[in-house]
C-alpha cells in the first residue's frame, strides 16, 4: 500500500477519530500548542505520539502532557527492548518488553517484620501512654 496524506482534516472526522494501522497520516489544523494538545489528547485511544521540535525543553513539555504510552520526540518507532511499550485508554492493556512487562504476572505485597523485639520508640508509644495489649 502507498503512503498517503490526507489534508483539511478536522479532529471530529472518522479518519481522525480511529486508528489506522498503516503508512497514512492525517494533517489537522491547530491555533497553538494547547490546542494540539487538547486535540491530541480528545482520542478513547493512545497507542504512541511524536512531537517535533528544535526547543527540546517545549518538546518535552509537550510529550509529557500528550496522553499516550509512548511518545518519540523528534523520531518515531525507536523501540528500546529496555523499556516497556504499551498504550493507555483502549489502546492499551499492559506493557510489553523490559522488566515491567512482568508486572502483569506478579502481585506486589509489602510484609514489614520488626526482628529487634523492642517496642520502645515505637510511634504507638509516642501516640499513646501504654502500647496496646497484644
Amino acid at each position: 500500500m502507498s503512503p498517503t496524506i490526507f489534508t483539511d482534516v478536522r479532529n471530529d472526522m472518522r479518519i481522525a477519530r480511529e486508528e489506522i494501522f498503516g503508512p497514512v497520516l492525517s494533517v489537522i489544523r491547530y491555533a497553538d500548542v494547547d490546542d494540539a494538545v487538547e486535540m491530541a489528547n480528545d482520542t478513547i485511544y493512545g497507542l504512541s505520539a511524536a512531537v517535533w521540535s528544535s526547543d527540546y525543553e517545549r518538546a518535552l513539555d509537550v510529550a509529557g502532557r500528550l496522553e499516550a504510552g509512548t511518545v518519540w520526540v523528534n523520531d518515531v518507532h525507536m523501540v528500546a527492548v529496555g523499556m516497556p511499550f504499551g498504550g493507555v485508554k483502549q489502546s492499551g492493556l499492559g506493557r510489553e518488553l523490559g522488566p515491567r512487562a512482568l508486572d502483569e504476572y506478579t502481585e506486589a505485597k509489602h510484609v514489614h517484620v520488626d526482628l529487634t523485639r523492642r517496642r520502645e520508640a515505637r510511634i504507638y508509644d509516642l501516640l499513646l501512654s501504654e502500647p496496646p495489649s497484644v
